[in-house]
């Protein structure tokens, strides 16, 4: 499921389960993101994360022209996206234990 918060118009909140689907939107909504902008992934209320969706997230990540910061990433999903070339796991410290 997503949440907009119309008063954070550079925040896309995703709850539930974090699968490919859900990635993929992400995705397609930080390519959309003009260059240089700020933008936050807020995963804080994600209950169940998918490893092939943060594969996906990490490639968006990657390739995203604006600055991004994700929030609420598990220990676990933050190494995963080191291992999957984003350097510096782009997390603001929400992230809980794996």
């Amino acid at each position: 499921m997503d949440r907009h918060d119309p008063v954070e118009p550079d925040t896309i909140r995703k709850d539930g389960v974090f699968d490919v689907s859900a990635a993929q939107d992400v995705a397609q909504r930080l390519a959309a993101t003009p260059a240089g902008a700020e933008v936050r992934v807020d995963l804080t209320h994600v209950r169940e994360f998918h490893d092939f969706g943060v594969a996906v997230l990490a490639r968006a990540l990657a390739g995203c022209p604006g600055r991004v910061s994700v929030r609420g990433l598990r220990q676990h999903h933050r190494r995963l996206l080191r291992y999957l070339g984003v350097a510096a796991a782009p997390d603001d410290g929400a992230g809980a234990p794996a």
